[in-house]
């Protein structure tokens, strides 16, 4: 309940209030009683004073008199309105000045104080050391009543007068201050719950309506405007608050467009994406890693339960990016390459797994390897048969007729052209990979492209002990072809 605005109003308003009434109470019972003090002392001062040395001559002659104390009491009695004795709350007493008893007075003597006052005592020590000008007259606030001493010596006589206040008017009138003052409270505590429903409505209903707008943006609804009703601070506040509700529904929608890109990006991208949030547990992974790893990943799996074999998952986290960590891992009869990184370096991260089918790459690697192995063979063969035909020319010296110097010769050329053709097609090739491979295509008897092809392989099928048999058939066709490829394609299946 005190949590309520309303509420916090109201008890502010009534603790001020009742704090400022009291303030003003203890500063009114307070002032009232030095004023009587003051007022009392003063009229004491204005009968005993130094300026009333008459008065004071005149009690000290009564005072040597015989009835000293009749003479006194009699001068009191006709200067009682100077003095202000009114018979109920003030009077005079006449005592003895060595002993202090009642000698006589306006009232008798239960009216004095049960015990003798700091003033009456400072006077009694006056008259005691024969000292006519001491007189007793000190102050206190909070004691219950005012009194004068005053002492008076006449010949033998000693006398002191006393003069005493019960401070009744002050109490009376204190009396009716606390009942003002209590009236002014209750007024006031009424005036205050009624300012506590007017400020409850002119502060606290703009409040509350920005808490029903805030209430409906925390849901969602950014549509509705809150009217701007004043152009004090609630209204700038309010102004404030539609501005701010403008700009989060425009990040909102940015950041809705943005994820959902990422979500379409996820989805359709053909490498694996994997998340895991701090403590190693699967926020996040796409289609496609599902088919790389060729088996179904519930939302409970765990980094343990996948990539535990790849690299640790504290390892991973304690990366600093851009670091990351790479592995392979194989799914069945495919290569997997793996990128692991921290996406984020706060308590609240975790891990982001990148994975690559790398299959492809492996098996063309291994093609290339073939190819280089293939095409040093394919070179093998032609350069061995230059240099076996160009030895026996060499070894010969002479001794070979010239139509077969010729005819090694003509082998030798071919082996060379040979060669160049697998140089061309390796650049063929090469335009194959980039897309840009042509044929080059021409007419030409095939009976001689045979018998090239068994010349450039005689000598070699020779030296290996085999016997090279071609016996051409009459009328072979011209053929529309790539020569080159061809031969080549003969050389292979010869060679073999």
């Amino acid at each position: 309940m005190f949590r309520s605005l309303h509420m916090k109003l109201t008890l502010i308003l009534l603790l001020l209030i009742t704090s400022l009434m009291a303030v003003v109470g203890a500063f009114l019972t307070t002032s009232v009683s030095s004023f009587y003090i003051n007022s009392f002392y003063q009229q004491m001062d204005d009968v005993f004073g130094a300026d009333r040395r008459e008065f004071i001559l005149s009690l000290r002659q009564a005072a040597a008199q015989d009835n000293g104390a009749e003479a006194v009491e009699e001068i009191l009695k006709a200067n009682a309105g100077s003095l202000g004795v009114d018979y109920r709350t003030r009077n005079y007493f006449v005592l003895d000045g060595t002993t202090g008893s009642y000698l006589g007075g306006s009232a008798d003597a239960s009216a004095l104080p049960r015990e003798q006052s700091a003033n009456l005592l400072t006077a009694r020590n006056a008259v005691v050391q024969k000292d006519e000008t001491t007189v007793g007259d000190d102050s206190d606030i909070t004691a219950a009543y005012m009194d004068l001493a005053v002492p008076i010596l006449g010949g033998d006589n000693a006398f002191i007068i006393y003069i005493l206040d019960n401070k009744e008017t002050v109490s009376d009138l204190n009396s009716q201050l606390f009942f003002i003052i209590m009236q002014a409270l209750i007024i006031g505590l009424l005036i205050s719950v009624l300012l506590s429903f007017l400020l409850s409505k002119t502060m606290v209903g703009p409040i509350e309506k920005l808490t029903a707008g805030a209430e409906r943006v925390a849901a969602g609804d950014f549509g509705s405007e809150l009217p701007v009703e004043s152009t004090d601070e609630i209204g700038i506040l309010t102004g404030t608050f539609n501005e701010m509700a403008g700009v989060l529904q425009s990040t909102l929608a940015a950041m809705e467009n943005e994820r959902n890109k990422l979500d379409t990006l996820f989805l359709h991208m053909t490498d694996g994406v994997v998340a895991f949030d701090h403590a190693g547990h699967l926020i996040h992974c796409n289609p496609a890693a599902k088919t790389m790893l060729q088996r179904d990943i519930p939302n409970t799996c765990t980094y343990e339960e996948l990539f535990a074999d790849i690299c640790s998952f504290q390892d991973v986290l304690s990366l600093q990016r851009p670091n990351h960590a790479e592995g392979e891992k194989w799914v069945g009869d495919r290569i997997l390459e793996l990128y692991l990184a921290p996406f984020s370096d706060q308590e609240q991260g975790g891990v982001l797994i990148l994975l690559h089918d790398v299959t492809e790459q492996h098996r063309n690697e291994e093609r290339r390897k073939e190819f280089v192995a293939n095409v040093s063979h394919e070179l093998r063969t032609p350069l061995t048969n230059v240099r076996s035909y160009a030895e026996t020319l060499r070894d010969a010296e002479g001794d070979i007729p010239q139509d077969m110097a010729n005819n090694f010769l003509d082998i030798i050329i071919t082996e060379t052209d040979r060669m160049t053709h697998i140089v061309q097609d390796l650049l063929t090739l090469s335009r194959l990979d980039a897309g840009n491979a042509e044929l080059v295509l021409s007419r030409f008897p095939f009976g001689e492209a045979i018998e090239s092809v068994v010349r450039a392989n005689a000598l070699n099928a020779q030296q290996r002990g085999h016997q090279l048999i071609y016996t051409p058939q009459e009328s072979l066709p011209l053929i529309v072809g790539d020569r080159s490829r061809l031969e080549q394609v003969m050389m292979n299946v010869i060679g073999n």
